[in-house]
């Protein structure tokens, strides 16, 4: 469904990907929010570049489509230096891991997105090479197999992840550097839709970019994805620039509500309402009763309705807050 490809933002095809990239920004100075973290990079960065020496390993974590990727490449750039991309899925044996870290040149950048999903073995060839720039390869089999250390270039990690709580110990203490990326304000979103439109080519209405942000669910990715849907609107319905009401027309097309809130979260708000007294109820019957994964509802769909006080976690399960049941309509029962 169109709304849903436009809400979740996990899902890029590559043409997207292409127009994304280039609504980028390249410098900390034209990275827009997150305000602790910029400032606190900014300090890092200095003081490594002063050293002549790589920046320490770095862990960004938070929801997607905050700018964890576009924070690596940032990072790449404030140090001059080049940035090798992968994902922690895509390392499926240590001798992928050990291809990719013996072809970095000195203070490189290794960005590795999902970097929860490593495989186990992976993961320990990686930590000597983090602590120590070094790498250990097996030679052989058996009786007559030996151990081989490798010497690396000074790199520098960073890694990405929805969900630093399925990290193990180990691998977290490596990161020198941990910063959560938050979700952004309606206000920095704004100034988001208008920096996106410009580079877009299109006009845009100071009330249609506050209306595309506050309906955006404080994610950029979202933002800049609603933005091109409701150009594809201006362009057909209007003469292409983006007024209040061809942003709204497009907005309600879409099935995005005032809030943000499209199909999917209003559908599991009911379902806990009128299934399930509301809650508490777990996680696993919510999507059994929705026809959605669980990692996508845990990733996506909760932490926007936890931000806006709609649903709550519990120990016994999920439980639906009195403001989601008066934006649905629906009478709350005290008890």
């Amino acid at each position: 469904m169109e709304e849903n490809k436009i809400i979740n933002p996990n899902l890029e095809d590559f043409e997207e990907e292409n127009i994304e990239k280039s609504l980028r920004p390249q410098k900390l100075d034209e990275y827009i929010g997150q305000d602790k973290v910029k400032e606190n990079m900014k300090i890092y960065i200095e003081a490594a570049k002063k050293r002549g020496e790589a920046l320490d390993h770095v862990l960004l974590y938070g929801p997607p489509g905050l700018g964890k990727t576009t924070l690596s490449n940032i990072i790449a750039n404030e140090m001059e230096s080049n940035i090798k991309i992968t994902s922690g899925p895509a390392i499926e044996k240590p001798g992928d891991l050990a291809s990719i870290l013996t072809n970095l040149s000195e203070n490189d950048v290794l960005f590795i997105d999902e970097i929860h999903r490593l495989n186990r073995n992976v993961e320990e060839i990686l930590y000597p090479a983090l602590e120590d720039f070094s790498l250990d390869i097996m030679i052989g089999k058996g009786p007559t197999a030996k151990s081989i250390r490798l010497d690396l270039p000074k790199f520098t990690l960073i890694g990405a992840t929805t969900k630093a709580g399925m990290l193990t110990t180990p691998l977290r203490d490596r990161f020198g550097i941990v910063n959560r990326l938050e979700l952004y304000t309606v206000e920095q979103l704004e100034i988001i839709v208008k920096r996106s439109s410009i580079i877009l080519g299109c006009k845009i209405e100071d009330k249609a970019a506050t209306e595309i942000a506050r309906r955006s669910r404080g994610t950029p990715r979202i933002a800049n994805r609603i933005l091109k849907r409701v150009i594809d609107y201006a362009q057909v319905l209007g003469d292409g620039d983006i007024t209040l009401k061809i942003a709204k027309t497009a907005l309600n097309r879409l099935e995005i509500d005032e809030l943000g809130l499209d199909e999917i979260d209003r559908k599991m708000l009911e379902t806990m309402i009128f299934n399930f007294k509301g809650g508490p109820v777990g996680i696993e019957t919510i999507a059994t009763t929705i026809g959605e994964e669980p990692d996508t509802i845990e990733d996506v769909y909760e932490p926007y309705l936890i931000q806006i006080g709609f649903l709550s976690r519990t120990l016994r399960g999920r439980v639906v807050l009195k403001p989601a049941y008066q934006h649905l309509g629906i009478e709350y029962n005290e008890e």
